[in-house]
C-alpha cells in the first residue's frame, strides 16, 4: 500500500512540473506576441499559393495587418497571415 502512495505522489509531482513548464512556455509566447520586432507568419491563401513571410511590426498584430494589407494591395485578398512566432534580432 505504501508503494502505491509513493508512486501516486511521484506521478502528481511529475504532472505538476509539466504544467509549470507548459505555463512558462505559454507566458513567453504571449510576451513575444505583443513585443516589437520581426515576426514570422505562415500566409494561408484560400485559393492556393500559401507562403511564409517575415514582417517587422510594433507587435505581431501590427505585423500581421501589414502583411495582410500588402497581400490585398497585390490582389490577393483571400490570403491571411497566421502568426508562427517572433524572430530574435
Amino acid at each position: 500500500m505504501r508503494r502505491v502512495w509513493l508512486v501516486l505522489a511521484a506521478g502528481i509531482a511529475i504532472t505538476a512540473a509539466g504544467v509549470a513548464v507548459a505555463d512558462n512556455l505559454t507566458s513567453a509566447r504571449q510576451t513575444d506576441y505583443f513585443a516589437p520586432g520581426k515576426h514570422r507568419f505562415y500566409v494561408w491563401c484560400g485559393q492556393g499559393g500559401d507562403y511564409t513571410a517575415i514582417e517587422r511590426g510594433a507587435s505581431a498584430e501590427d505585423a500581421q495587418l501589414r502583411l495582410y494589407n500588402g497581400a490585398k494591395a497585390k490582389g490577393r485578398a483571400t490570403c491571411w497571415p497566421v502568426w508562427q512566432g517572433k524572430i530574435s534580432g
